[in-house]
């Protein structure tokens, strides 16, 4: 720690990463005069969407929605296509440097390390990995849900003479794969953008799979800019921002009122083809039956018709075995399909072979390939697909120190606690964005991070008002969340499935719900409570 305090530059509000969260509450916080820095450890804007690189990297939310909600923005930027890709994201991040001249907030390059909070001037000192400081009032991470890799432990894989890839950390220069021959351990949604892009350059390709992604169709296409801006002027844009609002999943629809077995089979499979097959995106998904996540029987219709409808596409019978097994390894929709656009006619060619890992583990990585029990392969190139310590890891690789001693890793030892998946006892002035226990991997991203922002440009508001200096979520707030959290989580069909939604990616981590299931609409609602009757959720300090 610096010995001389007064040299170390103070800021009303740090936020770290530059992002959706950041961009949305640095625009709201300096309009009320707060002075406002974002910490980037990238070298430029974007959040994740600076880090995914890779090939096929897309988004899974259509236009307009996935997008920040302000109409200085929108008004004169309009994506190209339905489901943005890589390069556009970063073409509109660009675009809200420019136009909220925010380069004068942001610092790139800038790793932040840990935290402490001086309880004598209610601060906290922020330390960064070049060795800088800095004291600010108010500390947010924005840094997401899916900021720390997981690299599986594969015995000798340090010994590989090959390139090896992760597809969290992919070079931003990119990489040429043509005609090489490629191992690409995980099936996740990176996984399933990577293979679609690169199948039909490699000259092999094996993927290795633990369990099959139940991917949904895209249906992508261009946008017509003349009908954009149509749309724009219609009050269009506004309409689907708002649905947002009202939805499980903050997405512009939701659950039918009516269950599976409300519709005759004819009409259920009427339905079902149009959501999958007509539509597309995550209709099948949040856009069915309100039962479907709920009861097995419901669940096991939407299964079939999946499988049906997917398995028509594949000619080769193993590969139809392991892509669209006859009986479900886990209920549909508990794990977060991915949106493919012609993945398993891809996969579907001679030169790509897949390898359950379940049936053929990976005994070995060698100089030059990777052992099963199947033999040895040789190979020019290991991708790992293999995500994210999700939901928990973001925050806690972080060495941010409570006020009782320990630090955020130390606070979740024993299980995930937060109060309303934004903010912890004991870590006073400090809130996070699209973090554990918030509607997360449920949610559109820039919805959720919108909501969550409206609401601490509320809470941070009032306290200005109020004259107050120090904010900290409740101990009573902390487990009335967690109780619900349980409560909602065990009602629905997602405990059934060994997903990253409950931290079961990865080896020896405690299996426990880390997003919020109860839906948007209730998650926002609770977050308003918590500020009735004089901060009846927060213990709080006035000047």
């Amino acid at each position: 720690m610096s010995s001389d305090q007064t040299e170390v530059e103070h800021v009303d509000v740090l936020l770290v990463g530059a992002g959706f969260g950041s961009f949305t509450l640095l625009n709201k916080l300096r309009k009320q005069g707060y002075s406002v820095k974002i910490y980037e450890k990238g070298g430029a804007s974007g959040g994740i969407w600076y880090w995914n690189c890779y090939p096929g990297a897309r988004v899974d939310s259509d236009t307009p929605i996935y997008q920040l909600f302000d109409k200085e923005l929108w008004e004169d930027f309009t994506f190209k296509e339905r489901y943005a890709g890589g390069p556009e994201l970063r073409r509109y991040f660009d675009h809200i440097e420019k136009k909220w001249h925010v380069s004068d907030h942001i610092t790139y390059n800038k790793h932040v390390d840990g935290a402490t909070f001086d309880e004598s001037k209610n601060q906290w000192l922020v330390e960064c990995s070049d060795g800088s400081e800095i004291n600010c009032t108010y500390f947010i991470p924005c840094i997401g849900f899916a900021s720390r890799r997981y690299t599986p432990p594969i015995q000798g894989l340090s010994n590989f003479q090959g390139d090896i890839y992760h597809t969290a950390v992919w070079p931003q220069h990119g990489v040429n794969l043509k005609n090489k021959r490629i191992a690409q351990i995980g099936t996740g949604a990176s996984g399933i953008q990577v293979i679609q892009e690169i199948g039909d350059r490699a000259k092999q390709l094996t993927i290795f799979q633990r369990t099959p992604n139940f991917c949904l169709p895209m249906n992508q296409r261009k946008l017509d800019p003349k009908e954009e801006e149509e749309n724009k002027k219609a009050g269009k844009y506004e309409e689907e921002f708002e649905k947002t609002r009202h939805t499980f999943a903050g997405f512009t629809y939701d659950f039918l009122e009516k269950n599976t077995f409300d519709d005759s089979p004819e009409e259920r499979e009427k339905l079902f083809h149009k959501l999958m097959v007509e539509e597309g995106g995550f209709k099948y998904w949040l856009n069915t039956y309100k039962d479907m996540l709920f009861d097995e029987k419901a669940n096991d219709e939407a299964y079939k018709f999946w499988r049906k409808t997917v398995a028509a596409r594949i000619k080769d019978p193993e590969k139809r075995r392991l892509l669209a097994p006859e009986k479900a390894p886990h209920p549909w929709g508990t794990k977060r399909p991915s949106l493919e656009q012609r993945f398993y006619e891809v996969v579907d060619q001679d030169h790509i072979k897949i390898i359950d890992v379940n049936e053929h583990p990976v005994t070995e990585v060698t100089a030059t390939g990777i052992k099963t029990d199947l033999g040895e392969v040789e190979y020019d190139v290991i991708i790992l697909a293999t995500g994210f310590d999700s939901g928990t890891g973001s925050l806690a690789q972080l060495n941010i120190q409570g006020t009782k001693g320990g630090t955020i890793a130390d606070h979740w030892k024993d299980s995930t606690r937060t109060s309303m998946g934004i903010a912890m006892p004991e870590f006073p002035n400090m809130f996070f964005l699209y973090g554990p226990q918030a509607p997360t991997a449920f949610s559109n991203g820039p919805s959720c991070t919108q909501f969550q922002a409206e609401f601490l440009d509320k809470l941070l508001s009032k306290a200005k008002e109020d004259r107050i200096v120090r904010i900290e979520a409740t101990p009573e707030s902390e487990e009335d969340w967690c109780k619900r959290m349980h409560e909602k989580w065990d009602a629905t069909l997602f405990p059934r499935a060994k997903s990253w939604y409950q931290g079961a990616n990865i080896p020896g981590r405690k299996v426990e719900p880390l997003n919020w299931a109860g839906g948007m609409p209730e998650y926002v609602a609770s977050m308003d409570r918590s500020m009735e009757n004089d901060y009846q959720g927060w213990t709080v300090k006035k000047a």
